[in-house]
C-alpha cells in the first residue's frame, strides 16, 4: 500500500468523527476529543511506516466498529 492522500486522510478524519455520533454506549464527545487528538498528534509524522500505520489503524476502527 502507498502513503494516503491528503483527501484521504481527511475523509478517514470526517468518517471517523460520524461514526462517533453513532456510538451509543460510549461517551461522544471522549471519542471526537480522542479522534481529534490522535488526528492533531499524529499529523507531523514523516516516516512512512508510521503513517501507514495510523491511516490503517483508523480504517480498522471504522471497519471493526469498535472504539479507540
Amino acid at each position: 500500500m502507498c502513503l494516503p492522500k491528503t483527501s484521504e486522510v481527511l475523509k478517514l478524519y470526517r468518517s471517523l468523527l460520524r461514526y462517533g455520533q453513532t456510538l451509543q454506549f460510549t461517551d461522544k464527545n471522549y471519542f471526537k476529543n480522542r479522534v481529534t487528538s490522535e488526528f492533531k498528534r499524529n499529523k507531523v509524522l514523516s516516516d512512512e511506516k508510521g503513517i501507514k500505520f495510523y491511516y490503517e489503524r483508523g480504517q480498522a476502527v471504522l471497519s471493526q466498529k469498535r472504539i479507540l
